[in-house]
């Protein structure tokens, strides 16, 4: 099999295959700095092992290389790497949380265990030094910690043991080297011995038993445990910069009946790491010093220097191989092998990470700590591809800012600034200058190759800088903040070089602002301005007639009923008219007429979990046909692309799980070969390579026409849904016939615009009059830039993609009315959230889209099946006298939102 014909280094000889798939992830920047780092070769070979947010990286440093293991759909929360480097066990905490053992030299992942601990996942991780077994932890509240025969076939532990509450939270594990069947693990202010021993040695299904002991003590934090070399000892270190020794009361009581029998002071510092390396213990600290000691933990030697911070974690290169005609029998046999072993263990280059995103290589020849990774210590929100060259700037909230030729993924300059962080960025579209907002409201213009202030900076947001643009003429650029303003800066002359001045601000919405959007004018080449926030308002700027302190407004739009806009972009010209392109948290794309601001039309966006955060246009340098264009997005956790034109199509469209903490930004190459996403909290930053190809097959084997929306509706093509679609078309037909007449009818393929809400009722979609105006424009004007003449009817076939598009992404939700009511209702005596009736009946008549007294007295009674009282005329079809009686006998005097729902409106309530 490819695992067992798999050697060393091969990993990076394998020739990379074209992938199936749109994206592909080509590249990682930043890496977890709270897990360890492992070194994985001998020697002067550097290659490193470590986790960025979901993904396992493999790191060969020297040929600037990266292998990616991927499997998880959470962020990894622990790692354990066997003692022959060859197997990596790695686990994640969140729904369907995994355990998967890989293969470091295929690349393969062996052994996937599912639903380990469902709760919360796992929270320490331990495999033995035969690499047979593994010890989990979970990490919810009360911990269960369970041993895997991984190698086997069985998906169930060997053993388990669910923990006490009191014994605190455990967060690290690690076996008896010498027995598998001993391990240790900590919390903050408790050790835990574990001893597991199978009941059945013939039957290894049977419950196997599991038992342990803990111990207290006052001496600061417990930070890591290991098991001595004699292996009758345990040690633990601890934040005070003491090691605690563990005894068993009786020899052959070990590991049961231990006790702490000696404190022993280190030093002053806390200490982070403690390891057992052959003839030696090893520990790391908090001020960056490893120190190496013996047995009787007499001290050695250490290795130390200024700059580097919080040790995390330390990786020796590989034990060399016994000389030749050496055992350990010989070994044992005297004391000289044993200087031998610490000669040769202090001669072991290693690997240091720090809590503070360092990695450091030290050789131990050489006097000198080698920087080998330098990386955001804080969230990651801001990235920016130059529009001209392979440059991609990363800003993190540390005020680290860095510049990577990401074509050849190399480090080119980077600068810190030390009074806030950063939180967006900019490149200008010549590429001469690069902006960079502030968490503390400063905006600073750099020099794009340098970094160096190209401006003095500026300080007119109230609030960080959220959102930056440039107009294409680099003659303004824009700012948007928390504080919900919108700032706009000019360019101007200073001392014969560029610059910009402020020019001027306003605070143009009360909720935060989604984005900022810099376009061209259809009948010049002005630049003109937009914004858009969460309190629907698209507002447009006048930059022409504003002036000093003085930003004026041109339009002002409410583009959304109900729905929150999202995002924002120029949608590619594919006719004579020219749109905006939205995105809202109902999963809806919407275009409007970049002129009169109309809703033109409602499409179904990407449903992957959650709706579209940020959306840009691909760049086309790369694509031959001008008509082609695709759409790059990210969800709360996932990167995508659809193809263009949007139509509603599931199928053109493509997303992969990049961050699942949350993506912070995302950026386009100019060339539109990669897209890059930034992940925040988890201080990576993700590049992707880009398969157009892969997506235009995905789309294409989906099906044409109106196929991908027949399996969008329940049964498909055949089933009973779309024939009663049809059923109620074919009704309307008659309907608008006259269904008493007895002349001969033309069966028609079409239906009146005026109809539409009647037959969207009928199939359990409830729009409301904005939403029908809408439809209704949609199919009306769909055709008038083009011919001058607008559409008065409608097919079956357009009528299931405008039933398809406009529709809830998820159908009804009761969740939502019980949203409703915990807003308008109160408690009651019961507990329940209530509105009282006659509120409800005001509310229905003076909020939202409010009903006359007559329309609403229609609607209950058609809705509760009454004739109207009194036998009303059409034109006044319910008697006012009656409305009191009707309410009082079918309505009660309060409502919740399950009577509302079932008794009133009629529909179905899930048990």
């Amino acid at each position: 099999s490819l695992v067992w014909a798999a050697t060393p280094g091969m990993l990076f000889q394998e020739d990379k295959q074209t992938s199936l798939h749109p994206l592909n992830l080509s590249w990682v920047f930043g890496y977890n700095s709270s897990l360890a780092v492992h070194s994985l070769m001998d020697g002067e070979d550097r290659v490193l092992l470590y986790v960025s947010s979901h993904t396992v990286v493999i790191h060969d440093i020297l040929r600037n290389r990266q292998h990616h293991l991927q499997g998880h759909r959470n962020v990894i929360s622990c790692l354990c790497v066997s003692e022959d480097r060859r197997w990596v066990a790695t686990a994640d905490r969140g729904p369907d949380a995994l355990i998967i053992v890989w293969d470091t030299f295929s690349g393969i992942p062996v052994h996937t265990i599912f639903e380990s601990h469902p709760e919360d996942g796992v929270r320490a991780i331990a495999i033995s030094q035969d690499a047979k077994y593994l010890a989990t932890i979970s990490a919810g509240r009360v911990q269960r910690v369970c041993v895997w025969e991984w190698t086997s076939a069985t998906e169930e532990p060997v053993c388990s043991v669910e923990l006490r509450p009191d014994f605190g939270h455990q967060d690290y594990v690690i076996f008896n080297p010498q027995n598998p069947h001993e391990f240790v693990s900590n919390s903050k202010t408790q050790v835990i011995f574990y001893l597991w021993v199978k009941v059945s040695a013939q039957d290894e299904h049977m419950t196997s038993l599991l038992s342990l002991q803990t111990f207290k003590t006052m001496v600061g934090h417990f930070s890591q445990s290991v098991f001595h070399l004699n292996d009758s000892q345990a040690l633990t270190a601890t934040s005070a910069g003491k090691l605690v020794v563990w005894e068993p009361k009786e020899p052959q009581a070990k590991p049961l009946n231990m006790r702490a029998t000696k404190l022993v002071p280190m030093q002053k510092e806390s200490l982070t790491v403690l390891k057992v390396l052959e003839s030696c213990i090893v520990t790391g600290d908090a001020k960056g010093q490893v120190k190496f000691y013996d047995a009787q933990l007499r001290f050695l030697t250490c290795y130390s220097h200024s700059k580097v911070g919080p040790i995390q974690s330390i990786s020796f290169s590989k034990a060399p191989p016994d000389p030749p005609g050496a055992s350990p029998a010989s070994c044992m046999a005297s004391s000289q092998p044993f200087a031998t072993s610490v000669s040769l263990t202090l001669n072991r280059n290693f690997i240091l990470s720090t809590s503070d995103a360092t990695v450091l290589h030290v050789a131990t020849d050489r006097p000198n700590f080698e920087t080998v990774m330098e990386e955001a210590k804080q969230a990651v929100t801001a990235i920016a591809c130059h529009p001209r060259q392979h440059l991609l700037a990363v800003g993190s909230h540390d005020g680290l800012l860095k510049v990577w030729d990401y074509q050849q993924t190399k480090y080119l300059v980077s600068r810190i600034f030390t009074q806030a962080g950063i939180q967006c960025l900019s490149y200008d579209p010549e590429g001469y200058f690069l902006a960079a907002g502030f968490t503390d409201g400063s905006v600073h213009i750099l020099d794009a190759i340098s970094l160096l202030s190209s401006c003095k900076e500026f300080r007119f947001s109230h609030g960080p800088v959220t959102h930056i643009s440039f107009s294409h003429d680099s003659e303004y650029f824009a700012t948007a903040d928390e504080k919900y303003s919108v700032t706009v800066y000019k360019r101007v002359l200073q001392k014969g070089s560029r610059c910009w001045e402020h020019l001027a601000g306003l605070y143009s919405h009360y909720k935060p602002i989604r984005s900022i959007l810099f376009g061209v004018q259809l009948d010049s080449n002005e630049p003109r301005l937009l914004s858009l926030g969460e309190d629907r308002w698209l507002v447009e700027y006048d930059l022409n007639r504003s002036s000093k302190d003085h930003l004026v407004v041109l339009h002002k739009d409410r583009i959304e009923q109900s729905a929150v806009p999202l995002c924002l972009a120029w949608y590619p010209q594919f006719s004579n008219e020219s749109f905006i392109l939205t995105a809202n948290n109902c999963y809806k794309m919407k275009l409007y007429n970049t002129t009169t601001k109309m809703c033109r039309k409602t499409l179904l966006g990407p449903t992957y979990g959650s709706p579209l955060e940020k959306i840009q246009i691909l760049p086309t340098a790369n694509i031959t046909d001008p008509q082609k264009h695709y759409l790059v997005y990210i969800t709360k956790d996932k990167v995508g692309l659809q193809i263009l034109p949007v139509d509603g199509n599931p199928h053109k469209s493509s997303a992969f799980i990049c961050h699942p903490d949350g993506v912070s930004d995302l950026a386009s190459s100019y060339d539109g070969c990669y897209i890059f996403t930034a992940g925040g909290d988890d201080c990576t930053v993700m590049k992707w390579e880009v398969n157009l190809n892969a997506l235009d097959a995905a789309a294409s084997l989906g099906g044409e026409d109106l196929l991908p929306f027949y399996n969008l509706l329940d049964g498909g093509r055949e089933g009973e849904f779309f024939r009663e679609l049809e059923d109620y078309f074919y009704y309307v037909q008659l309907r608008s016939h006259g269904i008493d007449t007895l002349e001969s009818r033309q069966v028609s393929s079409h239906i009146p615009l005026e109809e539409i809400p009647s037959v969207m009722r009928a199939m359990g979609f409830y729009p409301s009059e904005e939403k029908i105006e809408e439809m209704i424009n949609e199919v009306k004007f769909s055709r008038y830039v083009d011919t001058g003449e607008q559409v008065t009817e409608i097919n079956l076939g357009d009528f299931i993609k405008l039933y398809i598009n406009h529709r809830p992404a998820f159908g009804l939700s009761m969740t939502r009315i019980q949203r409703a009511f915990q807003v308008l209702g109160y408690e009651n005596e019961n507990g329940d959230k209530v509105i009282d009736r006659g509120d409800l009946l005001l509310l229905l008549q003076h909020r939202g889209e409010h009903m006359t007294e007559d329309e609403l007295a229609w609607c209950l009674t058609t809705l509760l099946g009454r004739q109207p009282a009194g036998g009303g005329s059409q034109s006044d079809p319910y008697n006012p006298s009656g409305a009191a009686a009707l309410t009082e006998e079918d309505i009660p005097t309060e409502i919740t939102a399950e009577i509302f729902t079932a008794d009133i409106l009629g529909l179905p309530v899930a048990e």
